[in-house]
């Protein structure tokens, strides 16, 4: 089972892709930190709009390097 783990709970958004049986496929990771430093921490608003952003580029990052298609993908968590 091929599942797709996303994290964007905070200042970074992360993905991953994981394989069942043959653990990490692949992963990537953008950070925020530079765009809410100016604000002395995390502005909650700025920090969503960056998820969204950066979510569709990630994935194509991940697949690319999995060599997979989004078809692939069982489950997302």
């Amino acid at each position: 089972m091929i599942v797709l783990g996303i994290e964007s709970s905070c200042d970074e958004t992360g993905l991953a892709l994981y394989d069942t049986e043959h653990g990490l496929l692949a992963h990537a990771l953008h950070s925020q930190i530079a765009m809410h430093q100016e604000y002395g921490g995390v502005v909650p608003e700025l920090a969503s709009r960056d998820h969204i952003r950066r979510a569709l580029p990630l994935l194509t990052e991940v697949l690319h390097s999995a060599k997979l298609d989004k078809h692939q993908i069982d489950a997302i968590a």
